[in-house]
């Protein structure tokens, strides 16, 4: 009717790979139960493992002390009973939940937290799509990880990173946000407030550095800039061992090898992210990359990487000279 407060939903189903996320809204929800003391008391965190839908119903229903609402949080329960083997006892489960999710009092705010997403027919996913008091969302990874870690930067640390640096960042932190954040949270604490985030704090400062340049030194590979990518090599040579880099070479010759199977069999690059279970992002550096090499000059570097990586390691040849000899050869 017009004029009527939107109702609060009495249950929530939050769901997907990107906990970081999904996180800060359990969190968010937490600081809003008001004055700690009394939110301590109306507050239940459940685990679905050991836990039964009628232990998860009494606790939300029971009547908040001093406020005017209470918090029960259940981890993995969604997830658990309809694993592989939970068979009649799951389903039974499930649907002693769903039917109990009807009726909920208005105090009630029942968190259902799933580190995976849950498939599109899970019956209580459907009962928070179809019933008044449900809510649901999922937190997949954000389809463009430089923009949200610019955003995040901003947002929650007041500064600046430049995209250049948030692009370098991204491609190695994968869909990994919580360590996105671990970093920013550090460059932000080293410039304080003085001036952007750059790529030079970056190599400074985080750990990823090393697996950026790599991708940075296989594009000079790809254009058979040799001279920038011996730099490069020698760059990380300051502060890793050789095994450890080829280790990181090899990874990124293995990636490109699967990126030019999937376009030569005729699959697309949007969905090669999908096809070889990359990051988006780390997938649009890959299809730029792969263009540079047929499959089998990819197939022969592959193998000669190999190759060295056993003589490295049976001390046939020094770790330092085996990349020296490897960017003469492929960057040739």
């Amino acid at each position: 009717r017009p004029g009527m407060a939107p109702r609060i939903p009495t249950f929530y189903v939050l769901h997907g790979s990107d906990g970081f996320s999904l996180r800060a809204q359990v969190n968010a929800m937490r600081a809003q139960m008001g004055d700690p003391a009394t939110a301590e008391m109306n507050t239940t965190v459940l685990d679905g493992r050991s836990t039964s839908p009628a232990a998860v119903l009494a606790a939300a229903r029971a009547m908040p002390f001093l406020s005017d609402k209470r918090l029960v949080i259940v981890e993995g329960l969604l997830s658990w009973l309809v694993r592989k083997g939970a068979g009649k006892t799951g389903k039974d489960a499930l649907e002693e939940l769903a039917a109990g999710l009807e009726d909920l009092p208005p105090h009630a705010r029942l968190v259902f937290v799933e580190t995976e997403p849950l498939a599109e027919r899970h019956p209580i996913l459907t009962a928070a799509k179809t019933l008044p008091g449900g809510f649901h969302k999922l937190f997949g990874p954000p389809p463009n990880v430089g923009v949200w870690i610019r955003n995040h930067a901003r947002e929650t640390y007041g500064v600046e990173i430049e995209p250049q640096a948030a692009a370098a960042l991204a491609a190695v932190i994968d869909t990994d946000l919580r360590a996105a954040d671990n970093e920013i949270a550090k460059l932000a604490t080293y410039v304080d407030g003085a001036r952007p985030i750059i790529l030079d704090d970056l190599k400074l400062l985080t750990a990823y550095t090393a697996e950026a340049d790599v991708f940075e030194m296989v594009d000079a590979i790809g254009r058979r800039d040799g001279d920038t990518a011996l730099r490069l090599i020698h760059r990380l040579l300051q502060d890793d061992e050789p095994l450890r880099l080829f280790g990181m070479i090899v990874r990124q010759f293995r990636l490109l090898i699967l990126a030019r199977e999937h376009l030569n069999a005729g699959g697309s690059p949007g969905e090669l992210s999908q096809a070889i279970g990359v990051h988006p992002f780390v997938a649009q550096k890959l299809t730029g990359q792969v263009r540079a090499f047929s499959l089998d000059q990819l197939e022969a570097i592959y193998r000669y990487l190999l190759d060295t990586d056993l003589a490295i390691k049976t001390g046939k040849v020094d770790g330092e000279l085996a990349l020296d000899l490897l960017i003469a050869g492929v960057a040739s």
